[in-house]
C-alpha cells in the first residue's frame, strides 16, 4: 500500500458518514432499555386505538395489544423484571456453552491448535488454510479475533509475501464466515434460542420441535465454499492491489514447542475417548440419548446439544492445561473459569436489557400485529420467494453497519422477521440463516465491529498509514463476494428444497 495517506474519495466520504452515525448510535445495552420503553408506549397507544387482528393459526379468533401501562400492566413489569431476565433465551445456554470453551481457550489449547494446523499445509495452501482456519476459530468465540489476523500477517511475511494480505485473508474468515463452521458452536446456541423463542409466538407446537442444529447442513457446506472463495478474492483481487511488500520482514511464525505438541496428543486422545462414550449414548438404537422409535432429530440427543458441547471441548481443554501445566490443581481450572465468567459481564447487562424488551414485545402481542401487516404489506406489493430472502439479506446487511452484535441484532429483528416469514411460508430455520449470511458478510467492513480497531492495530504494524477506510478498501472485496456468493448458494438451496440441517425445512406449513 501507498505510504501517503488515503485520499478522499467518495467510498472514503460514505465510510466516514458511516462511521460517524454509527457513533451516535446508543451503546446496546441502552438501546435495548429505550425499544422496550418504546414498546410500553406503543402498547398504550395502539391498545386505546382499539386494534385487532386475526390470530395467526386459530381461525375465528382475534388477538388485541395487551397496555402495559395500564395498572395490571403497570403490575406486570415490576412483578416479571427477574424472571424476564432469567429466562432470556440465551442467557442460560450461553454462558453454559463458555464453560466448556473458556476452558479450552484459557489453558492455550484453541490457540496451539490453530498455529499448529497453519504450519502443517502446505504453501500452497496457506490462504485457503486461513481462510478455513478462521472460519472454524469461530467455535471458540471471539479467540479467532485475537489469534489468527496476527498469526496471518507473520506467516506471509516470513514466506516473502505481504503480511496485509495474510491478516486480510484470516480476518476475512474469522469475521465474514463467523456464520460457517463444521462444528455446532456457540453461535447456533445463541441465534437459535431467540429463533425458537420467536416462532414460538406464531406456532408453539412448531417451536417446541425445533432444534439448535437448524441450520447445521448448510453451514457445514458454507465453510468449504466461502474458504473456496476466501482464497480466490485474495489471490486474484486483494494481493495483487497490496502490490509488493517495502517493509522490514521481521517476524518469524514459531514451531510448536515439544511441551505443547505433548499437550496436543494427549488433548486430541482425550477428545477422541470423548467422542467414542459420547456415541455410546447416541448411535446405538437402544441408546439413552435417543428419541422415541430410535429417533436421532427429535431426541435427547438434540435437546441437549449444550452439555455435548460442553463436554466437547472442557475435557480436551483440561487435559491440554494438565498437560502443560497451566493447570495444576482444582483451583486453577477454577480461576479459569472465573475469568471466562468475567468476560461475559457485557453479555449478562445486555441480557438484562434485552430480556426486558423481548418479554414486553411478547406480551404485548406487538410481534403478531408485526407479522400479520407485514405479510399482508409483502403479498400486497408482490415480494415473495427469492426476491423477499435477498431483500431481507440486503436488509440485515446494512444494519449490521450500525449495530455490531450478532446476538443484539436477532433479539431485535427474529420477533419481528421470523413471525413474518411464517406468515408467507418460510420456516423460521430459513430466516435465521439468511439473517447469518447477511450479518457475517458484512461484519469486516463496519467500523463498528467490536474488534476491527485491533484489527488496524494489528494492519499499522506493517503500514503506519493504515486507517479505517484503507482497512475497509482492503476488505470490501471480501464482503461483496461472500454476500453475492453465499446468498447465491442460499438460493440454489432453497430451489433445491434441501433441509438446512436436521429437521431443518425451508418452508413453513402451520
Amino acid at each position: 500500500m501507498s505510504s501517503s495517506a488515503p485520499k478522499s474519495t467518495m467510498l472514503q466520504r460514505s465510510l466516514n458518514w458511516i462511521e460517524r452515525v454509527g457513533n451516535k448510535l446508543p451503546h446496546p445495552v441502552t438501546l435495548f432499555a429505550i425499544l422496550a420503553a418504546l414498546v410500553l408506549v406503543l402498547s398504550a397507544v395502539l391498545s386505546a386505538a382499539g386494534l385487532q387482528v386475526e390470530s395467526p393459526g386459530e381461525e375465528g379468533e382475534t388477538v388485541q395489544v395487551t397496555n402495559l401501562l395500564s395498572a395490571s400492566g403497570i403490575e406486570y413489569i415490576f412483578t416479571s423484571m427477574v424472571d424476564n431476565f432469567i429466562n432470556f433465551a440465551p442467557l442460560g445456554v450461553v454462558l453454559a456453552t463458555m464453560i466448556g470453551i473458556g476452558i479450552a481457550e484459557r489453558t492455550g489449547l484453541i490457540s496451539v491448535l490453530l498455529r499448529g494446523f497453519i504450519l502443517s499445509i502446505p504453501k500452497s495452501l496457506i490462504t485457503f488454510g486461513l481462510v478455513f482456519a478462521g472460519i472454524m476459530s469461530s467455535v471458540a468465540s471471539d479467540a479467532g479475533y485475537v489469534v489468527l489476523p496476527p498469526l496471518g500477517a507473520i506467516l506471509f511475511a516470513a514466506l516473502g509475501r505481504h503480511p496485509l494480505a495474510g491478516l486480510a485473508a484470516a480476518f476475512a474468515g474469522v469475521s465474514a464466515g463467523f456464520s460457517a463452521n463444521l462444528l455446532l458452536s456457540g453461535t447456533d446456541v445463541l441465534l437459535g434460542e431467540l429463533t425458537i423463542e420467536a416462532a414460538s409466538t406464531i406456532d408453539p407446537a412448531y417451536a417446541e420441535q425445533m432444534n439448535l442444529a437448524m441450520n447445521y447442513y448448510f453451514i457445514i457446506v458454507s465453510t468449504f465454499f466461502l474458504s473456496i472463495i476466501g482464497t480466490l478474492v485474495s489471490q486474484f483481487i486483494v494481493e495483487p492491489r497490496l502490490g509488493e511488500y517495502k517493509g522490514d520482514y521481521r517476524e518469524s511464525l514459531t514451531s510448536l514447542t515439544a511441551t505443547e505438541k505433548k499437550g496436543i496428543f494427549w488433548s486430541m486422545g482425550s477428545a477422541l475417548l470423548t467422542i467414542i462414550l459420547l456415541a455410546l449414548l447416541i448411535v446405538p438404537s437402544n441408546a439413552p440419548l435417543r428419541g422415541e422409535g430410535g429417533a436421532v432429530v427429535q431426541s435427547p440427543f438434540m435437546d441437549s446439544l449444550v452439555v455435548v458441547i460442553i463436554i466437547a471441548f472442557f475435557i480436551p481443554g483440561l487435559v491440554y492445561g494438565i498437560v502443560t501445566k497451566n493447570i495444576r490443581n482444582d483451583t486453577d481450572v477454577a480461576n479459569q473459569l472465573s475469568d471466562t465468567m468475567a468476560s461475559m459481564g457485557m453479555f449478562i447487562l445486555l441480557a438484562f436489557t434485552a430480556g426486558q424488551f423481548v418479554a414486553y414485545f411478547e406480551e404485548t402481542n406487538l410481534g403478531t400485529f408485526m407479522a400479520v401487516y407485514g405479510a399482508d404489506f409483502l403479498q400486497s406489493i408482490n415480494l415473495t420467494g427469492i426476491p423477499l430472502i435477498l431483500v431481507f439479506v440486503l436488509i440485515v446487511g446494512f444494519i449490521n453497519l450500525f449495530i455490531g452484535s450478532a446476538s443484539a441484532k436477532w433479539a431485535i429483528l427474529a420477533p419481528v422477521f421470523v413471525p413474518i416469514m411464517m406468515q408467507l411460508g418460510y420456516s423460521p430455520e430459513l430466516t435465521q440463516m439468511a439473517y447469518r449470511v447477511a450479518d457475517s458478510s458484512t461484519n469486516i467492513i463496519t467500523p463498528l465491529m467490536t474488534y476491527f480497531a485491533i484489527i488496524i492495530a494489528f494492519a499499522q504494524q506493517y503500514d503506519k498509514n493504515m486507517r479505517i477506510g484503507s482497512l475497509i478498501a482492503v476488505m470490501l472485496p471480501y464482503s461483496v463476494a461472500f454476500l453475492l456468493f453465499w446468498s447465491l448458494l442460499l438460493v440454489v438451496w432453497m430451489l433445491t428444497g434441501l433441509p438446512l440441517g436436521p429437521n431443518g425445512p425451508i418452508e413453513y406449513n402451520g
